[in-house]
């Protein structure tokens, strides 16, 4: 019995590396003209959660780089557009501790996007995100004993960016898009006997 919950907590790490970027691989969300311009991150002033593996800004920096190269690297539009990343705070969660604590990690960052012709940003207010590690077989148990840091910062890098991607497409406009608009009485969804759905 113990060795059959061995092999299914193995498989189910594996299955969950193989899922995180697997959306990598799919056409991207159309998003107007957009094309990739600086990859900017910088992480000189992050902080770091006392009960952490250390990690240097040098390679918070490598992983986001890569992590928003990997996904705008897909987009082929005509214009270009500048993604700046602030890596703030972090937490990675070590080895080594009681399974009682399982111990997460997460990330935090502040995203920015620049029209690179008109040299102006597009969004008035720097958009901050926070990153925490999802329950799956693999962090069960805490992902400081199943994962390594650079492991752990892939991951996270990941996560953070596929949601700065959803933050853009939610501002169509900024690309040459129609904005989005609410949708009207009248289109919003009902339950059952007409009602309007109780908030």
């Amino acid at each position: 019995m113990r060795h059959l919950r061995s092999i299914a907590l193995c498989l189910g790490v594996s299955v969950l590396a193989a899922c995180q970027t697997n959306d990598l691989a799919k056409p991207p969300p159309p998003m107007g003209d957009f094309r990739l311009g600086l990859n900017i991150a910088v992480a000189d002033n992050v902080q770091k959660v006392p009960i952490s593996r250390d990690a240097t800004p040098d390679m918070w920096e490598a992983a986001i780089k890569k992590a928003v190269q990997d996904r705008f690297g897909r987009y082929e539009g005509e214009k270009l557009y500048n993604i700046g990343i602030s890596i703030d705070g972090y937490a990675l969660a070590p080895p080594g501790i009681p399974l009682v604590l399982k111990p997460k990690s997460v990330l935090v960052v502040t995203a920015n996007i620049w029209d690179d012709a008109a040299q102006k940003k597009l969004n008035e207010e720097g958009k901050q995100f926070t990153i925490f590690e999802k329950g799956s077989p693999n962090t069960f148990i805490g992902s400081g004993i199943t994962q390594s840091k650079e492991k752990q910062m892939e991951i996270l890098s990941y996560n953070a960016v596929k949601k700065i991607e959803q933050w853009l497409l939610d501002h169509p406009e900024w690309f040459g898009l129609p904005p989005k608009t609410s949708p009207t009485p009248a289109d919003a969804p009902t339950v059952a006997g007409g009602a309007p759905p109780a908030k």
